[in-house]
């Protein structure tokens, strides 16, 4: 067989070959909509690609992005991995304290970024000496007060050619970077190789995971600082797809117009995304005719979710992953014996994490190790491992790994003879009371079927008696009022009594992490903080 090493610069050169003309839709700063080739994008990369080596870029250098979802985050993307460096991804939504403490930790030498990010580029860079330049790829409002050189996009290409020779590098050399948010102890970054993003590609295209083809047109409103946008990036251009770039309006008005305009026929989110989405197309009527799934991830999907999804004609797929995965790690595409079922009948499958794919081994273990049995009833703490997952953290020694190659998610979990993982909890949010489990994700999602709820939440309340006692925080729909006795009520004969929360506190704005999940650590401040 031939030696063809696994390099991302692959995807994009097979996207330009074969699909030189599927286009890219994408959002710009100012809102309107621009579109390029594939061709373009390829060729413009390559212009990327030989500015860096110019400004003194070399192999395994890292090189950040600070931006939303655009085409000329994704030029920069292909450019900065094409010609060997590290495309380190940061998260715009961090604190200042994390993002100071990422850039000097990678190293980066050289930062792309959204105009709109330069009062917090300006607020950082000062105690970020590797930094030696920025890159706007769009305008800034205002002039920027930056203690290192910029420049914008189109000058910085500007004299640059598109015949840089991309590849040339074993597979295993680093292609990207990406920080886990540092809920527990300082981020800890994740260093992807291009075998390891080439075969998760060939993985999350597969149909029984995201089942992507030249067909579709693919809106990943999950950003591309977020593991990637789940591969996306990658599995787009591999299969040909035509892409929705929404820049930084994710609000349900907009992504409703990208859809209908570019025919956006898969969707990509966070739950917080899609019930968003679903408040706009009850509030005006609208149903984008073209939009056939929806991919929901990042945090659990409630029920409600999935239904109205369902309700509005459009075919909804839990996934599950992580940073240190790639990070697909699982998806809920049907067995046939579900899929036979009527679909109210198949919710306690479809709101589970999914089964696994070729490339990712799951297993449950008990509190000595031992693995527990596949009868959906068995509680344990969750592994992985496979070709995308990370053996170590970067810069940092120690392997994450078990002595059998395992990594300990730090999830709960219960595996099903179907095949199908449901986490239960993350190990840190799991209500101990009486010494008994109490999963936070079933009340809440219980509790999300309320018709006046929009967000909730659950977390452990000490108790003199029971150790700990769930409660529960609620944020309702716009205009609506409730009681805790009115949840309480509803939730009794949804989840078992004694797991009802004697305490419901309704909050105007649940707090929100960097990724668009709920935010836990804000809520037990707020709670220590009485």
């Amino acid at each position: 067989m031939q030696d063809w090493p696994l390099t991302s610069d692959r995807l994009i050169d097979h996207a330009a070959r074969w699909h030189g003309h599927r286009e890219i839709v994408s959002r710009s700063a100012g809102g309107g909509l621009e579109c390029r080739t594939y061709g373009q994008v390829a060729q413009n990369a390559r212009r990327v690609s030989a500015a860096l080596l110019e400004a003194g870029i070399r192999l395994g250098d890292r090189v950040a992005t600070l931006a939303m979802n655009g085409v000329e985050h994704l030029e920069a993307w292909y450019g900065i991995t094409g010609m060997g460096a590290v495309c380190h991804t940061l998260n715009p939504r961090l604190f200042e304290v994390q993002l100071r403490y990422i850039v000097n930790h990678a190293q980066d030498r050289l930062i792309f970024a959204d105009g709109a990010y330069a009062p917090l580029l300006a607020s950082i860079l000062g105690d970020c000496p590797c930094v030696e330049q920025v890159v706007f790829l769009s305008p800034p409002q205002d002039a920027p007060d930056l203690p290192v050189p910029f420049v914008d996009y189109a000058e910085f290409c500007a004299t640059s050619g598109a015949e840089v020779v991309w590849g040339g590098f074993d597979e295993t050399t680093a292609a990207g970077l990406c920080y886990t948010s540092g809920t527990t102890g300082d981020p800890k970054g994740v260093l992807y190789s291009h075998r390891s993003n080439v075969l998760h590609t060939l993985m999350s295209v597969q149909p029984d995971v995201f089942g992507f083809s030249v067909r579709d047109t693919i809106l990943p409103v999950v950003p591309m600082y977020h593991a990637n946008a789940w591969g996306i990036t990658y599995s787009a251009p591999a299969v040909g797809a035509r892409l929705a770039l929404p820049g930084a309006r994710l609000d349900g008005q907009s992504l409703c117009e990208l859809i209908e305009h570019a025919g956006v026929t898969v969707a990509a989110g966070v739950p917080t995304v899609w019930l968003g989405f679903l408040d706009h197309l009850r509030a005006t009527g609208k149903r984008p005719e073209s939009l056939e799934r929806v991919i929901i991830g990042g945090a659990a999907a409630p029920e409600s979710l999935i239904i109205g999804l369902k309700d509005a004609g459009i075919e909804p797929l839990h996934a599950w992953g992580m940073t240190e995965l790639s990070p697909v790690g699982g998806a809920g595409t049907l067995t046939p014996k579900v899929a036979a079922l009527p679909f109210g009948q198949q919710l306690p499958w479809r709101i589970r994490q999914g089964r696994s794919p070729y490339g990712i081994d799951l297993r449950i273990v008990d509190d000595t190790g031992a693995e527990l049995p596949h009868d959906g009833r068995s509680t344990g703490s969750l592994h992985v491992r496979g070709f995308a997952v990370a053996s170590a953290y970067h810069a940092r020694e120690a392997s994450i790994l078990d002595g059998d190659g395992w990594f300990d998610t730090g999830d709960v979990a219960t595996i099903d003879a179907e095949g199908f993982m449901r986490i239960t909890d993350r190990a840190k949010d799991i209500v101990k009371s009486g010494g008994e489990w109490i999963s936070s994700q079933d009340v809440e999602n219980a509790a999300l079927l309320h018709p006046k709820a929009a967000l909730a939440a659950v977390v452990g309340k000490p108790h003199d008696k029971w150790g700990e006692r769930p409660l529960l925080y609620v944020q309702l729909r716009d205009g609506e009022q409730a009681s805790c006795e009115e949840f309480r009520g509803f939730l009794d004969g949804r989840i078992a009594r004694w797991w009802i929360p004697e305490e419901v506190v309704f909050i105007d704005d649940m707090p929100l992490g960097a990724t668009g999940k709920i935010d836990k650590m804000a809520l037990r401040k707020r709670l220590m903080e009485g």
